[in-house]
């Protein structure tokens, strides 16, 4: 992990997997959320197929699917009986499959998701500290194990929560990056400033902090803070969802359009490199293998995809 952020060269980061599963077609909804794409060959299938269409449009990482196989999400699912790990192991393997599948890309990296244990738009459910400890040790544990190249911990809306996430996945000896998901006014869901909790993290070896499913006007503005704040690496990958009329915090079990195409968001994404020293470029909720590829096309040189 160390080349991608010492190179010369912008790390590209992969899209929406939920926005892409809903479109092909799965749920994406309670108890199972995106954890449901790993019950089943075809099922699966559609999983590497987004991971390996995110390959060929150029991220250089690709993010496991384990977003949501923290302990509080997985048992509820009924699943104690033949282990709970399984499902991590599972999401990394699909990963690599897609990885190995794209041959013509060298030098993709598989980030395993580490999120809020409870809700990612809901800070005042971050619970204890002792249960965040448990509860992350356990993922950042399977992750290692795994084989992950690293892990992304991400849609963070407290500095607390954050802060024990990675002290768990460096007690597991891996490596980290850590991202926010941001409210207007460069502040963390939570109320805490931004300015504060990256320093934070980063006091405590994140090896890049980052703001994500953050739209894009309050992205620039967070982004104008990390470039501030912080001395090691800093990146963004936004929601571009079109949300208008749908409440911010609302699950909608349907695909949802992107607000901006991929041409448009490529102008965007452009404008923020020449205005911030950003190492680290992708999207969130909303983005598609099409604009990180019109992103890719718009930035790096030809010779060099």
């Amino acid at each position: 992990m160390a080349d991608l952020l010492t190179a010369q060269d912008l790390v590209w980061l992969d899209g929406g997997i939920a926005t892409e599963l809903q479109r092909a077609g799965l749920p994406v909804r309670a108890p199972w959320w995106t954890t449901w794409a790993l019950n089943g060959e075809p099922s699966r299938r559609i999983l590497r197929d987004v991971h390996a269409r995110y390959v060929e449009a150029g991220a250089t990482v690709i993010t496991a699917n384990t977003f949501r196989c923290n302990l509080r999400a997985l048992r509820p699912l009924g699943l104690d009986r033949a282990g709970l790990a399984w499902m991590v192991h599972a999401a990394v393997g699909i990963a690599e499959a897609a990885r190995a599948a794209g041959g013509s890309r060298v030098g993709v990296q598989i980030a395993g998701s580490m999120a809020p244990v409870a809700d990612c738009y809901r800070p005042d459910l971050v619970p204890p500290d002792d249960e965040l400890r448990l509860e992350h040790s356990w993922l950042a544990t399977e992750l290692m194990r795994s084989g992950v190249d690293f892990v992304l911990i991400e849609t963070m809306n407290s500095a607390r929560e954050a802060r024990i996430a990675l002290e768990q996945v460096h007690a597991a000896d891996g490596r980290a990056w850590v991202s926010f998901v941001c409210a207007p006014g460069a502040r963390l869901l939570s109320g805490e400033k931004l300015a504060d909790a990256a320093s934070a993290v980063e006091g405590d070896g994140a090896e890049s902090v980052l703001v994500n499913c953050t739209t894009m006007n309050d992205t620039e503005t967070a982004l104008r803070v990390l470039r501030d704040v912080c001395s090691v690496p800093v990146g963004a990958y936004p929601n571009i969802e079109e949300r208008s009329g749908i409440p911010a915090d609302e699950r909608v079990d349907h695909y949802i359009s992107p607000s901006v195409g991929p041409d448009e968001f490529a102008d965007r994404v452009a404008a923020w490199w020449q205005d911030f020293p950003l190492a680290i470029l992708g999207g969130c909720c909303g983005t598609t293998p099409e604009h990180l590829s019109a992103a890719r096309d718009r930035l790096v040189p030809a010779s060099n995809q």
